[in-house]
């Protein structure tokens, strides 16, 4: 998905805060947030540990979390940028 298509998806859907956030290669454990999101991969790569459930994404993908949904991150080898919507 193209970042524009994103944009403009997610403010229909009533998100109105975007976060660019940039991750090094590495992990970050069990965790969850108090905001509901969805995240366009820009560059890089993620791996979501969510409900017992591994799946990665990379460059065009989306991932949807939902609030206080316990999930684990892993970041490859360069690292991840994603611009995340949240709500």
């Amino acid at each position: 998905m193209e970042r524009e298509a994103f944009v403009q998806a997610l403010t229909q859907e009533g998100y109105s805060e975007f976060v660019l956030v940039t991750r090094e290669a590495g992990a970050l454990a069990e965790h969850s947030h108090s905001f509901e999101a969805k995240a366009l991969i820009l560059s890089g790569e993620i791996e979501l540990l969510a409900a017992g459930e591994e799946r990665l994404y990379r460059a065009g993908d989306v991932f949807h979390l939902a609030a206080g949904q316990p999930h684990a991150e892993r970041y490859g080898a360069q690292g991840v940028q994603s611009l995340v919507g949240r709500r």
